[in-house]
């Protein structure tokens, strides 16, 4: 069974227990919000901390810009993440269920609530509903838990993390609507389908969500989609803080989280944007920047006025006003940012930034340079 393919329905749910954490674990899950944490791990640090007080904060933030699949998952199966989020809710000895939407996804929202209220009433009784800014931190899992328990969606400092205290300083399980949509057919089946969702952006010829195979390769999912529009500069995985790679590498990769982690790279939101041939990748990059030097929570200066320097040097170069040293600083700079930050904000933004620096190292020295021949 595939998330997508089949219709959604009330059931009643599974009666499943605390073992029901090993067979999460056997699963291999992998968490589809971000970072691709084994979701068996996650369950289990929670449960050995739960009291009957745990709390389950279900994310459907979605702050990544090119993001649509989650949106399109609350949308279309609303009661299959629902059914995650209760069998969550039983498994950890949770009293309380938070969704956390996006408050500009007012189709997804209103959906979840609309299955929400043909819950029976003891399962609505648990569940509260928040919104997630639309800010691109607001999906961080310390952002969730801070809106929550102070209407600020800001990272915190961890530890500690929500497992350990989170909403209302109780263990807290924060997992994305498709990891808990899977969990929940998991439960239902006895097996995850071993699928993904993955929101194709840019030159593809169809964009849009698309549910692979894990194992598929980036070239057989874009070919799902009907191809490319347009021949592609390079490929961008996993949404703002992916990494760029060059098509030729990008279609012969794996869509699965241990394989590209063991090539330093990652699934992220699980977008995949096509940069194409015809657009200026050193432009494309110092807007990326832009934004996620706006995007900050200004609560370090790494990530405040780190951000902003990177994002200004990129911005410099693309518009051929650099002097010859600025490849050098921006390089410096990356370094000097990395791993400084209050939060993960900065790493991301610079691994970001590497990657295009290594792809895009020829049109990155031809804009350094442009003021430099005017100049001669």
């Amino acid at each position: 069974m595939r998330l997508l393919d089949s219709r959604d329905h009330l059931g009643e749910l599974p009666r499943v227990g605390p073992r029901f954490i090993d067979a999460l674990e056997s699963s291999g899950l992998a968490g589809r919000g971000g970072a691709g944490f084994p979701a068996g791990v996650k369950w289990r640090a929670v449960a050995q901390r739960s009291r009957g007080d745990a709390v389950i904060l279900v994310n459907g933030a979605e702050g990544e810009p090119r993001s649509k699949k989650d949106r399109v998952l609350m949308c279309a199966r609303p009661h299959l993440i629902l059914d995650g989020a209760f069998i969550a809710a039983r498994v950890l000895r949770a009293g309380r269920i938070v969704l956390y939407i996006g408050e500009r996804h007012t189709a997804a929202r209103d959906s979840m609530l609309r299955a929400l209220g043909e819950r029976p009433e003891p399962e609505r009784g648990l569940v509260s509903l928040a919104a997630a800014p639309a800010r691109y931190v607001a999906g961080a899992e310390a952002a969730a838990v801070h809106m929550v328990n102070e209407g600020l969606a800001t990272p915190t400092n961890t530890p500690p993390y929500p497992f350990e205290r989170g909403v209302d300083g109780a263990p807290t399980l924060v997992q994305n609507v498709e990891t808990l949509a899977h969990a929940a057919l998991l439960a239902r089946t006895g097996s995850i389908p071993g699928t993904m969702l993955l929101t194709l952006a840019g030159a593809a010829a169809r964009p849009g969500v698309v549910e692979v195979d894990e194992g598929t390769t980036i070239g057989e999912a874009i070919q799902r989609a009907g191809g490319v529009a347009e021949t592609p500069r390079a490929v961008l995985l996993g949404g703002y803080f992916g990494s760029w790679v060059e098509p030729e590498r990008a279609w012969k990769l794996q869509l699965d989280h241990r394989s590209l982690r063991d090539q330093d790279l990652g699934l992220g939101c699980g977008v995949i944007g096509l940069l194409p041939a015809r657009g200026c990748p050193v432009c494309e990059t110092a807007g990326i920047m832009r934004y996620l030097a706006t995007e900050s929570s200004a609560q370090c200066g790494p990530c405040f006025f780190g951000l902003r320097a990177l994002a200004d040097a990129c911005t410099r170069i693309a518009e051929g006003g650099a002097d010859p040293d600025a490849l050098r600083r921006l390089h410096r700079w990356s370094a000097d940012v990395r791993g400084r930050g209050a939060c993960k904000h900065p790493d991301g933004a610079v691994i970001f930034l590497s990657s295009a620096l290594t792809v895009f190292a020829r049109e990155f020295a031809e804009h350094a340079s442009h003021l430099a021949r005017r100049i001669a």
